[in-house]
């Protein structure tokens, strides 16, 4: 086998796990495919909660509802969304777009499609150490055209967080990770390098593609390919004819304890309660929650306020 283009990697990483994200109702008439997220099959990835590719028509969407304790990014495949919170900040994304918005301490928002058809994304959560889940809310929005990208040897990248090829994306990630969309002509390899003490994981979009050794057996779309120990990724595109095209995604693991209900995301079932507690009394973070929506069709937690 010849060698592959693109970084050199000395220990290549290979699948521990692979997963179908199967299609399931979510939201307001919305559809998503979830992988990491799933309870009985991926959990979680540290530092990664979840990873939904979402598909919604109009009416359908994402109305009012808050976060504390991680990071949202929607990066758009297909199809326009509106984002709108509770101080005023008001968006729109479209195909090739960007949101990272790291909720921080408090975030009430709703997102909704502001095209009719099919609007199609996906969307991952990235949690925060203990000393940055009550910062202040913040986004990063970054246009199609502004999205750097490279392209070599039958290889084009997007990067939308961390380097590839020599660039590197300006967005700033609280949690330190990359975010890489490849797409790779008929019979194109690439050899990325990931930090040897990150977790890393694929999601394929479109096409067939064979990862981690020539020999592996190839993955279709709508599977997350869980990486093991390595500094790299090694990935083929044997088709004569089709497109591969893949997310790369990976994180600088936190190491600390998980206690999430729902869009809440802390360390202890303490901080859960108190999370409850700030948003039904509009307090620490939540000052304007009132203003878009309550939680009077919210189940508590056991053991919560």
């Amino acid at each position: 086998m010849s060698a592959a283009m693109g970084d050199g990697i000395s220990r290549p990483k290979s699948v521990v796990k692979k997963v179908l994200s199967k299609l399931q109702p979510h939201g307001d008439g919305a559809f998503v495919r979830r992988s990491i997220g799933s309870k009985m099959e991926l959990k979680s990835l540290d530092p990664f909660l979840m990873l939904d590719e979402f598909f919604v028509s109009a009416p359908a969407g994402f109305p009012n509802h808050p976060h504390r304790g991680f990071e949202t990014v929607t990066y758009m495949l297909e199809g326009t969304f509106t984002h709108q919170d509770f101080a005023g900040h008001k968006g729109t994304i479209r195909a090739g777009d960007l949101q990272w918005m790291t909720a921080g301490r408090g975030m009430v928002h709703s997102e909704m499609p502001a095209e009719e058809g099919t609007q199609r994304g996906l969307q991952l959560w990235i949690n925060l150490s203990s000393k940055d889940k009550m910062i202040k809310p913040k986004y990063q929005e970054l246009r199609k055209e502004d999205i750097k990208t490279a392209e070599k040897d039958g290889v084009e990248v997007r990067i939308i967080a961390g380097e590839a090829m020599g660039i590197r994306s300006p967005v700033f990630t609280q949690t330190p990770a990359m975010y890489l969309d490849f797409t790779l002509k008929p019979g194109a390899k690439w050899h990325q390098s990931i930090p040897e003490s990150w977790n890393s994981f694929v999601y394929v979009i479109e096409g067939e593609g064979v990862f981690g050794t020539w020999n592996s057996s190839p993955t279709q779309a709508h599977h997350v390919l869980v990486l093991g120990p390595g500094d790299g990724l090694s990935a083929w595109n044997k088709s004569s004819s089709d497109l591969l095209r893949f997310a790369l995604i990976g994180g600088q693991p936190l190491n600390e304890p998980i206690v999430q209900y729902g869009p809440f995301v802390m360390n202890t079932q303490a901080e859960i309660d108190q999370a409850f507690e700030d948003y039904r009394c509009c307090q620490n973070g939540f000052e304007k929650a009132t203003s878009l929506t309550s939680l009077k069709n919210w189940s508590m937690p056991e053991g919560s306020i």
